[in-house]
């Protein structure tokens, strides 16, 4: 049976590291403050000119030579990301652009925090009927540019940050090895929970000066709300991903969640009555890198010496959709 392996994968975040004592200088808040709340005690940013291809072109590099294949093996490129380089075209074609290969395909998934797990699930699937052979999946995010500075945005600002993480997903005959499972979820009736207004479509002319006055191109976020659905919904994914294959919470190695806030991650390993040490995080070192955060500790881990093969892993992720899942695999 053929399945589907992360056969490389590599990160990248910018150089420049801002602290929460930096952003302290803009807006009042301060270290303990943000890192009591979230885990955050720096992340990211890139400089003006960068763009979010850019930073998967770094990732999408280090993915590559770790596989042991060259650009021109890629045959499918696969990239999330709420942060386009423009509205329009996608930021996919812009990478395939600037890997330098041919005109292989490239599709952008706009699934937020989630972004990865359904990129994953998508490349999955097309490695597993054979369609492709090597597919480049990407979550690159450059926050920095479109985050409000002021007290006013401060609530989400001090989350996020910039940063990249790449795999290539290639097929295998190894039964002790590869992605094993995934699982997907929506619930659109929470959208206004975390979302942006400025896109709206439906509106003539959909962008007027007065909804910059207004700040709707900031991000908005209802925390309290998606606090408490990002802990039921994570429980309920890893409890039924466990279930539906047979596995025991003690069977699982390490979790590899999203990186939002430490303490949704810290309930959900105790609701789960589950280590916390069995849940990574890196979050404190670069915020929340929304469709980058998996594969950056992914990697991160990976980097450390932590994974042997045939470790069994569980990604899970909940974000603005509201959207949630899961993957299971051995490493």
């Amino acid at each position: 049976m053929i399945r589907s392996v992360i056969s490389g994968i590599g990160s990248y975040v910018p150089p420049k590291a801002v602290t929460n004592d930096d952003l302290a200088k803009l807006m009042t808040t301060s270290h303990e403050w943000i890192q009591t709340r979230s885990g955050i005690e720096e992340r990211r940013f890139a400089d003006e000119g960068v763009y979010c291809s850019d930073l998967a072109l770094e990732a999408s590099k280090k993915a590559i030579e770790d596989a042991g294949i060259t650009k021109d093996d890629v045959d499918f490129i696969i990239l999330a990301t709420l942060s386009p380089d423009h509205h329009f075209p996608g930021t996919g074609c812009a990478l395939q652009d600037k890997l330098g290969i041919g005109p292989v395909g490239a599709l952008d998934v706009r699934n937020q925090c989630t972004g990865f797990l359904y990129s994953l699930t998508v490349a999955d699937a097309l490695v597993r009927t054979g369609a492709y052979k090597n597919i480049l999946v990407v979550g690159a995010e450059v926050h920095s540019s479109a985050l409000n500075f002021t007290d006013e945005g401060r609530s989400v600002a001090v989350l996020f940050g910039d940063g990249a993480a790449a795999v290539i997903v290639s097929p295998s005959e190894e039964e002790d090895r590869g992605v094993l499972y995934t699982e997907l979820h929506a619930e659109g009736k929470y959208a206004k929970a975390l979302h942006l207004d400025i896109w709206d479509i439906s509106r003539k002319p959909y962008l007027t000066a007065e909804d910059l006055e207004k700040g709707q191109h900031w991000p908005a976020m209802d925390g309290g709300t998606v606090f408490k659905h990002a802990i039921i919904r994570l429980v309920e994914v890893v409890e039924h991903t466990l279930e539906k294959n047979g596995f025991t919470k003690e069977d699982v190695k390490y979790v590899i969640p999203h990186q939002a806030n430490m303490r949704i991650n810290q309930f959900v390993a105790d609701k789960l009555k589950m280590p916390r040490e069995k849940f990574l995080h890196n979050m404190q070192k670069y915020g929340n890198t929304t469709a980058a955060s998996i594969p950056l500790l992914l990697d991160e881990t990976y980097r450390q010496g932590m994974l042997n093969r045939g470790d069994l892993l569980l990604l899970v992720g909940f974000g603005a959709g509201f959207t949630w899942g899961s993957a299971l695999l051995r490493w």
